[in-house]
Formats: C-alpha cells, structure tokens, sequence
C-alpha cells in the first residue's frame, strides 16, 4: 500500500506539471503540436484529480507507518508544487487584468510620447492603448464610440490585434490561459473554448474554427497618434501594475536581446521584424529593414494594389489600397497620389477623399510563418 501512495504523490505531481508545461513558454513545449492534448488533459483535469486523490488517500491510510510523520514530507513537497503549479504559474496569475481601464486626454495624458501604442478610430473617435502596458496584461476590455472592443498584444509574437469581444450575440469574458506555439491563447467564459490571440481562432473546444471579429488598427508612436488625433484617449498605468510594466525601452526599439522577447536586426531570422498585410484569405509579408531603407513598398494581392508607408519616426506605418494607376510618393509624412496630398492616416489634405486603408502588422518573422503559413513574399 505504501507504494500505491508513493505511485499515486508521484503521478499527481507529473500531471500537474504536464497539465502546466504545454500552454507555457518552457522548454520544447511550443515547439509541437500539443493543443489538442493540453485541451484534453485541462478538460478532464477534475477527473484525473479526482482518481488520483483516491489512490493517494487509499495508499495513505491503508498502509502501516511506523513513524507516522514520513508520509508527511511527500504530502508537503506535493502540496507545494500542486500550490506553485495552480496558484503562482499560471498565465492569469502572472498577468493581471487592470483594476480600473484609466485614459487621460492628451492634456492629462502621463505616458512618454515616444512609446508605441495600439491605436483605434471610429467615426472621429480616437483611444490608444501603449504597448508597455499591453504587454503585459496581454488585453484589456474597452469601448470604442460605445461599442465593446477587445484590444490585445502578444510580446512574444509582437503580435497587436483588437477584436469585437461579442461570442454568439454575447460580449464574452476571457481570461489568459497560455500560449501555443508562442502566441498567447485567452479562453472564454461561457463554453471554455480557446482562442488564439494573432489570429482571433477558436483552436480548441466547443467553438474550435470559429473567429471574433478583427476590427482595423495601428501601430505607431504616441507622438505620431497624437498628431494624427489631437482628441484621442490614451491608456494610463494602472495603478495595481505599475511596478510590472516595462520601464525601459528595448523591447519596442528592438534592443532587447531576452530569448523570447528579444529582436534580431537581421532580416528573414526568426526574431526579425516584418511587416504583414492581409486581404481577404491571402496575405504579403515585408522585410522591415528593406520599409527602414525605402520608407514606402509597393505591391499586391491578387488584383488588389497597395502600399505600405513609414514615417519620419521609423516607427509609425499605414498600409493603403492603391486603386489608381500612378504610383504614390512620400515626402516627409505626406502621401502624394494622383496630384492629391494625404496624411499619414489616409486624411485628404487638398482633397475630400481618403485613401482605403489596410490593417499592416508589425510581428516577429516566426510568428507570420506560422500563423500565415501560405504567405507571399
């Protein structure tokens, strides 16, 4: 009987820590191609538990101890990592949700021009949401011109996305979960099912193949946004958080040289950066340093033409659709297509038409090849 207890401490521990190691950035587990198997052993793990616990408790008072406390030092290492696993290394404990979503006008505003954020407009409304924030709680619930929204970041992928939080005519709730193949996995409340954050997919669970709706951003400086939208809100610090968040800023300049953060500034490594463009199912990847030496690319998908533009900061980039036979030019942080000037955010400026713009995302090179496997180059 004794073993039977020593058997069942010893799988209750392997189990935990599998049910651990496949949604978290350890070693070898983002690698393969484990979703289905985390799913199911996270599924089922009041079950196992369950089983486990009986075989431990019938181990434990079915056997003769003849010194009453030994079994009491496996049953305190197993309620330890059982406690560490469940309570301390889990991605929702690690990474809390704001106590209260703060924005500021730019008057008030108390984030550093210079950083990056994940900015969106709607009907003249304007909200922008600072990468060292975002980073770090992965996504935050907001509303834009009164709809949910669900703006979201993956720094491992360097990945920014904003959804519609709504989930068969409900606004959903999630909560961090993980990450598959690097890139941070949120799941919803009502049915549990798993989503992926770059791509909006449910990858697991009774939703598995549906998507939330992406709605259009940027990626650009504060300064840039502000420029563009002098009414915009902007995130603040949360004050619960504050002393988690970034206070440097290697990560958003490329500097950083951490394993999983970290940038290469070659092109085409697994850490460079590279900038996407998606139309309809198909999508176009650019080298980020060829946008740095150009400061526009031309191309398309398809029969639809487009350009991807960078501004003077070398951080701020658009991508537009180019519905006209001439070429555009940039000069300075203005777009001249056809006789007609443009902001950088599309805007007329002699003109009352826009320019049709196109979500661009800036992402690790590893990121874009597996999640857009069928990518043109």
């Amino acid at each position: 009987m004794k073993s039977i207890f020593y058997i069942a401490v010893i799988f209750f521990v392997l189990f935990e820590i599998i049910n651990v190691y496949f949604v978290m950035p350890l070693p070898g587990s983002q690698q393969i191609d484990s979703i289905d198997f985390a799913y199911f052993i996270y599924s089922w793990r009041w079950t196992f538990r369950l089983l486990l616990s009986i075989l431990l408790l019938v181990g434990l008072f079915k056997s003769q101890w003849k010194r009453k406390w030994i079994p009491i030092i496996p049953l305190t290492i197993f309620a330890v990592v059982i406690y560490v696993l469940n309570f301390i290394m889990t991605a929702d404990a690690i990474f809390t949700q704001p106590e209260k979503l703060q924005l500021a006008n730019a008057q008030n505003n108390k984030v550093d021009s210079n950083r990056l954020v994940i900015g969106v407009v709607d009907n003249g409304i304007a909200k922008a949401y600072p990468l060292q924030y975002l980073g770090y709680h992965h996504f935050i619930y907001d509303t834009l011109n009164s709809k949910p929204i669900l703006v979201t970041y993956c720094t491992v992928c360097r990945t920014g996305r904003v959804y519609d939080p709504t989930v068969n005519g409900k606004v959903e709730k999630f909560r961090l979960v993980g990450m598959d193949h690097f890139n941070a996995m949120i799941e919803d409340e009502s049915t549990k099912s798993w989503w992926r954050q770059s791509t909006g997919e449910a990858i697991a669970g009774k939703l598995k193949g549906a998507k939330l709706i992406e709605l259009h951003c940027s990626q650009v400086s504060l300064s840039q946004w502000l420029k563009l939208y002098p009414n915009s809100l902007v995130m603040q610090a949360d004050s619960l958080s504050v002393n988690s968040y970034d206070t440097s800023f290697n990560y958003e300049s490329g500097k950083s040289k951490r394993s999983l953060t970290g940038t290469n500034s070659q092109s085409w490594k697994e850490k460079s950066w590279v900038i996407g463009v998606k139309i309809n199912q198909k999508s176009r990847v650019f080298d980020w340093n060829e946008l740095l030496r150009k400061r526009i690319l031309h191309s398309n998908i398809d029969d639809t033409k487009f350009f991807v533009v960078l501004c003077k900061d070398n951080k701020s980039f658009f991508a537009y659709k180019n519905n006209s036979a001439d070429m555009p030019t940039i000069v300075d942080d203005t777009i001249f297509l056809q006789s007609k000037r443009y902001k950088m955010n599309g805007v007329g400026i002699n003109t009352s038409s826009h320019l049709i713009p196109l979500t661009a995302y800036q992402e690790f090179w590893h990121s874009w090849k597996t999640f857009q496997p069928n990518t043109l180059k």
